[in-house]
């Protein structure tokens, strides 16, 4: 059967509305990009960086509020101090696997100098750049890539960039989630967006996820416990067996809604809700580390006047936290349905959901019509 979203398979997750694209880009000005990398010599590489660009790539210049969730540690995100400090991110967001987060980091400080006409900057701006604490996370990918060979270099990370698009986003085994694994079957990449309507106005809440941890057994599809119903007869193990806990999850939310830096890690905290109804229990081994960042306010760089701020009221909050959960949710599932098998390092394979079987046991279990 060929992949497909989850929606497209009959299977909706919660209530809310979904944006046109139902992916983190639903959120205006919010670009994603991929570079893919697969080779066979001298090193196997089933690997990549993904990048998601806000402000339409004029991030360098009119900063976001943000802030950051870690829900178990055991991984790596650059630029947290300075997001738990002062509350903002200042460059794209890079994702890739764990022995190239310093490569990606590197690559996203140095592109406002590569490139300033590309991102909005003068050149007097560039000529006084006094450096970026960028946003790089990471899950790991050894299994199938040979990690050690180091393979995502700096014009990997510029080409992402470069070919960052609004509109639909490549899902599964691109970018940084080339080579994940997630609840024991072909992980990577995930997006989802919910629509909010309050009294303060009508938001957008947009999910982006790097899915790679998960034991078989915990997998959850809209609460059906879909991973204790695929045996290991019918699908195998990636690794010849169960697998118990390890590996991460990245998750990036956004919005357009006016969030300041404490309602950012509020949405981000919810990333959990989403997590757990799949079957993330945040493993001992596993980085599960969550970054939300809002749009809707402006913060020029070098601002000498005050900046005029807009809030939406913490009571205005419920709806946002279960956009978030929905949404978190739904990618996850859609980097599952979305994956297709891959063989890799040392001949070892990861297998693809089976997506005739997943609609068969939901349809049975709760879909039936």
């Amino acid at each position: 059967m060929e992949r497909a979203r989850l929606r497209d398979l009959g299977i909706s997750i919660g209530v809310l509305p979904t944006g046109i694209y139902n992916a983190i880009t639903d959120v205006p000005g919010v670009l994603v990009g991929h570079t893919t990398i697969m080779e066979e010599h001298p090193h196997i590489a089933r690997t990549g960086v993904t990048v998601i660009v806000p402000r339409d790539g004029a991030i360098w210049g009119d900063h976001a509020f943000a802030g950051y969730f870690r829900f178990n540690g055991c991984g790596e995100m650059t630029g947290l101090p300075w997001i738990e400090e002062a509350g903002v991110i200042h460059t794209p967001i890079g994702i890739t696997n764990t022995n190239d987060v310093g490569s990606v980091r590197d690559a996203l400080a140095a592109y406002a100098v590569a490139s300033p006409e590309r991102i909005g900057l003068t050149a007097a701006a560039v000529a006084s750049w006094s450096g970026s604490l960028p946003v790089a996370a990471e899950t790991w990918d050894g299994w199938l890539s040979d990690i050690n060979a180091f393979h995502v270099r700096k014009e990997h990370v510029f080409a992402a960039l470069a070919s960052a698009t609004s509109g639909f986003v490549a899902e599964g085994n691109v970018g940084g989630g080339t080579g994940m694994i997630c609840h024991e079957f072909k992980g990577g990449i995930g997006t989802a967006s919910r629509i909010v309507d309050c009294p303060g106005g009508r938001y957008t809440v947009g999910a982006l996820v790097q899915s790679n941890y998960g034991a078989r057994h915990l997998l959850r599809v809209d609460g059906v416990p879909i991973g204790r119903m695929l045996g290991y007869e019918q699908v195998p193990s990636p690794k010849g067996g169960p697998l118990m806990g390890g590996s991460s999850i990245i998750v990036v939310i956004a919005t357009d809604a006016p969030l300041l830096p404490v309602q950012c890690q509020r949405l981000a905290r919810r990333a959990t809700t989403g997590l757990a109804r799949v079957g993330g229990i945040g493993d001992n081994g596993s980085g599960d580390l969550f970054l939300a960042f809002s749009t809707g306010n402006h913060l020029p760089l070098n601002a000498s006047a005050l900046y005029d701020l807009k809030m939406l009221p913490h009571d205005q909050l419920g709806l946002f936290f279960e956009a978030t959960a929905e949404a978190v949710e739904e990618a996850i599932l859609n980097a599952l349905t979305s994956a297709e098998t891959m063989t890799g390092y040392a001949g070892h394979t990861a297998h693809a959901l089976p997506l005739d079987t997943l609609q068969s046991l939901m349809k049975g279990y709760r879909y039936a019509s």
